[in-house]
């Protein structure tokens, strides 16, 4: 099972395998956990770096 968090003003935090598809149409499979930026600001994006902590 995939279970999704969101944290505060934080990432959306995804546990559990799942298949990420970015932009350029290429995959990534996460296998046990991920956490996604939703401020916009990391530089790793669709994934949270912990910029978000100082805005």
């Amino acid at each position: 099972m995939t279970a999704i968090n969101l944290i505060g003003k934080g990432p959306l935090i995804v546990l559990g395998e799942h298949t990420v598809t970015l932009e350029d149409g290429s995959q990534v499979v996460k296998e046990t956990r991920a956490s996604y930026c939703r401020c916009g600001s990391s530089e790793n994006f669709p994934f949270c770096d912990g910029r978000h902590k100082g805005l």
